[in-house]
């Protein structure tokens, strides 16, 4: 199943969730006796119960009838009660027992600690652990940023045993999928949050119990507020992406969230989900109207990658796109809910991962062949750039179509080339760029944050935590 309910429907191309429903959606994965064992560990080591599973992933636009079938024949096999809820030290013993079966494709590190000291663990997977290769795109899933918002959680727990599993026994997809990506999971944001919730439980849980951090801080509404410098900039002509954060930002954020900006300016990611509860919707940028509130008003704040998004901070302060998945309207799900849940959503958590391999991604290099780092690739008629990494590649989601695409780096001329992109993988386009002769003016855009100084104003607002 994928998913196909989303906040802001729209007429004018397809979505990044639809294309979920066109891309390639089989399975060939082969249960071995090895895979058993892996379960039994959990459940050895953190009371983690990870069922048998069928090995056919249906595509979205099976039919309807046979998908909810089979889902509810396998639920029938697996037995709900072989999934249950984690608590923080459960869940750290089950990310360890998955890096300690798959230890050549799995890592584990922190980015940080919680108000109340706990970790916030984040499981990677790649062929080469710890290490980013060129033209490898970063990937990344979120899970609890609200802590009574556990059913992502559970889910990202599910995912990594799955992942590990289906490498162990050899299915082709997840193996490519591995190779070809570097996959970060991080199940929980706010670990201080999911224990206030669990103490009352499911069945008594309140709507607001747990919610925010050990402070009773709103961890969704903690980060810099981008969103206006972005509309001030759109109407001044200042830069469009990687947007600089205030002053003194770091003191005006709680420790997870500064845990996750810092995480996210560490890593290149290109794409990215943040999976919440207590409805069943997929939200996209901007999630702030460019005017004033009027009551009983709504307007649509569409992003310049609007047919591809179909909130905000990923987008304007990295090169990340990030949705928000509501994935349930139960934000604390009884435990004989999560099998179902599992089954329902584990192939769209796949196919939306391969969604990172879309688009155009290459190197930028000098005359000599020396990788330019933080080139700025900018898409004509697409006003949201993104920059390079460190080692010269760039990743550009894009939709099927033709493009101009143009690479500059101060210090060099800017180079443009055409590019038609097809439904499949990424199409690779190089760049080499000549240094700028002296004396004259280079054409790049400048942006305060990476390339010296901007023509723009700075807006005089708050730019603190929404």
């Amino acid at each position: 199943m994928v998913w196909v309910r989303e906040s802001r429907e729209r007429e004018e191309g397809p979505s990044l969730l639809a294309l979920l429903s066109g891309s390639e959606r089989r399975s060939r994965g082969r249960r071995q006796t090895g895979r058993a064992g892996l379960r039994k560990r959990v459940r050895k080591r953190s009371g983690a119960l990870f069922a048998e599973q069928s090995g056919t992933m249906l595509s979205g636009s099976s039919l309807i009838w046979i998908g909810a079938l089979l889902l509810g024949l396998e639920a029938l096999l697996t037995g709900a009660s072989d999934f249950q809820h984690h608590g923080y030290e459960e869940m750290v013993r089950a990310l360890f027992a998955v890096q300690s079966e798959c230890p050549y494709i799995t890592r584990i590190y922190s980015i940080g600690r919680s108000v109340e000291g706990r970790h916030l663990y984040v499981l990677e997977f790649s062929d080469n652990p710890g290490i980013h290769e060129a033209l490898e795109p970063e990937f990344k899933y979120v899970g609890n940023m609200h802590g009574n918002e556990v059913l992502g959680r559970e889910l990202l727990i599910y995912l990594a045993q799955f992942l590990c599993e289906e490498y162990r026994a050899g299915n082709e997809r997840i193996t490519r999928l591995i190779h070809d990506t570097r996959i970060h999971i991080l199940p929980s944001m706010n670990p201080d949050g999911y224990e206030v919730a669990a103490r009352q439980g499911p069945e008594f849980n309140g709507y607001l119990v747990g919610r925010g951090n050990a402070k009773e801080v709103d961890l969704n509404r903690n980060f810099p507020d981008l969103n206006a410098l972005m509309y001030y900039y759109e109407k001044h002509n200042g830069q469009n992406h990687h947007l600089p954060l205030p002053d003194n930002w770091e003191l005006q954020v709680e420790p997870e969230t500064l845990a996750v900006i810092k995480w996210m300016q560490n890593y290149n990611f290109i794409l990215s989900a943040n999976l919440h509860g207590g409805a069943v919707v997929a939200n996209y940028p901007f999630d702030k109207s460019r005017e004033p509130r009027i009551r009983g008003k709504t307007t649509y704040s569409a992003t310049p990658d609007d047919k591809m998004f179909r909130k905000d901070f990923n987008y304007l302060h990295t090169n990340c796109f990030e949705i928000t998945l509501e994935l349930s309207c139960d934000k604390f799900p009884p435990a004989t809910a999560l099998a179902s849940e599992w089954l329902a959503n584990r192939e769209a958590l796949v196919s939306y991962m391969e969604q990172v391999h879309h688009g155009i991604k290459g190197m930028v290099y000098d005359e000599n062949n020396n990788p330019i780092s933080n080139a700025v690739i900018s898409v004509a008629g697409v006003n949201h750039d993104i920059t390079g990494g460190t080692d010269g590649d760039y990743f550009r989601l894009l939709l099927p179509g033709t493009y101009t695409v143009t690479a500059s780096a101060l210090g060099y001329q800017p180079f443009t080339s055409m590019v038609t992109v097809g439904p499949a993988e990424a199409v690779q386009l190089h760049f080499y760029l000549k240094v700028q002769p002296k004396g004259t003016n280079s054409n790049m855009k400048g942006y305060p944050n990476k390339k010296g100084p901007s023509t723009a104003k700075i807006p005089p607002t708050n730019l603190g935590p929404r």
